[in-house]
């Protein structure tokens, strides 16, 4: 059973992709929260969901099933009621609601809905008072709070890379470093336990979502059957990459045998691994123009059961990750030598794409002096339209979760 889920590189043949048509959350996302959001800017959703259509339909033409997240929850949901009805609570109680009425009358709302898919999105896009029918009773609550919403939206969800991630046959359930996201992994925790395909014990799980080290998806690479790639980073933290490991280690049906952390600056600019570097084919990557040539890095291998040996490592991050996946690596700077295309390309997510095969990626269409470095290298690039999405700052990677990948010969 554990072949529903099958990723073992960045690279292989993509048969299956997990992704969520952005929603009504970017309608709720105004100037005053945005920083709270992580937003830097409003999405005009009319245009969001066009570039996201157009980035799926790539998926199809290529041959990729494509699967949305709504869809994912509403069949989890629907294979019992007390599986829906543990959702709501669960819902609820992580929502922050401090004023009782409000909690009693979103689990009323949430259970008066007649099509579950309209009542996840809901979930989704955030409840306002307006939408729960209360009357104009009011306490020292209500008039002190100037938040338009019972529950806040979730608009960061069009970034499938970072609440859960695909590894062997298993998954790491994150723990999302921002409080404002935390509640984004309900989703995943709820199809990876309940879900008839994917839940009721046919998938691993190396990390989950209440451990107290933060962890995210966009910070895992599968470079190959052995190895992870794992960035030290802002939102990934070192306990939480030896736990990782050490539960894969663990795990006597993954292949992997080695963890590589890269430490990676600390700062929203290099948010997570995939926005400095991600793998285009074996022996070829891309990478963000400002990241230091050499960089330290960490080889984590078992040593036994509970513990692990770490190996410090200094070079290059070329030659370092030549030793891995065993061919000498060309990595392309986002941008090329132009030092103001790349600043601009990369803060357009150019170094973040999503391999559909070996040499064959999805990008930007914006990040041109990227693209034609790629296709110049032979690589077959799909451009998708992107002036509204990527103002979310994440690129193809970020907006997609392999479930299926064919593995490497």
């Amino acid at each position: 059973m554990k072949a529903n889920l099958n990723v073992t590189s960045e690279i292989g043949r993509l048969k299956k992709v997990l992704v969520h048509r952005p929603g009504e959350e970017l309608l709720n996302l105004t100037p005053k929260w945005l920083k709270q959001l992580l937003f830097d800017d409003i999405p005009w959703l009319d245009l969001a969901q066009k570039e996201h259509d157009a980035f799926a339909d790539i998926f199809r033409k290529a041959g990729v099933d494509v699967i949305y997240l709504v869809d994912l929850v509403s069949e989890t949901l629907k294979t019992d009621p007390s599986v829906k009805q543990a959702f709501i609570d669960d819902f609820i109680a992580e929502a922050s609601i401090m004023n009782p009425r409000f909690r009693e009358a979103v689990k009323r709302y949430l259970r008066g809905f007649d099509n579950i898919n309209k009542m996840i999105a809901k979930t989704m896009a955030g409840i306002r008072e307006t939408d729960l029918g209360l009357s104009d009773e009011s306490n020292l609550v209500d008039y002190i709070h100037d938040y338009p919403f019972v529950t806040a939206p979730m608009p960061n969800l069009y970034f499938t890379r970072d609440p859960f991630a695909v590894l062997g046959h298993g998954i790491s359930l994150s723990r999302m470093y921002s409080q404002t996201r935390r509640r984004e992994t309900l989703y995943a925790e709820y199809i990876f336990t309940h879900h008839p395909v994917y839940g009721h014990g046919h998938t691993e799980k190396y990390y989950d979502r209440d451990s107290i080290a933060s962890i995210e998806g966009g910070d895992l690479l599968v470079l190959n059957k052995h190895t992870l790639a794992v960035g030290i980073s802002q939102r990934t933290l070192p306990s939480a990459i030896e736990k990782l490991a050490i539960n894969v280690f663990n795990d006597p049906s993954a292949t992997f045998n080695t963890v590589l952390a890269l430490d990676i600056p600390k700062s929203r600019a290099y948010m997570h691994l995939d926005t400095v570097i991600t793998q285009v084919d074996r022996d070829l990557f891309l990478m963000h123009n400002e990241i230091q040539k050499t960089i330290k890095a960490f080889e984590l291998t078992q040593k036994d059961e509970h513990s692990l040996k770490v190996r410090p490592i200094e070079g290059s991050l070329d030659w370092i990750l030549s030793s891995y996946v065993n061919d000498d690596v060309t990595l392309l700077p986002c941008g090329g030598d132009d030092i103001v295309a790349a600043s601009r390309e990369q803060w357009n997510d150019g170094a973040n794409t999503i391999a559909i095969a070996p040499r064959e990626v999805i990008v930007y269409e914006r990040n041109h002096v990227t693209n034609h470095m790629l296709d110049k290298h032979g690589v077959k690039v799909h451009t998708m339209p992107s002036s509204e999405l990527s103002r979310g700052r994440g690129g193809p990677r970020c907006m997609s979760m392999p479930l299926i990948r064919n593995d490497m010969e």
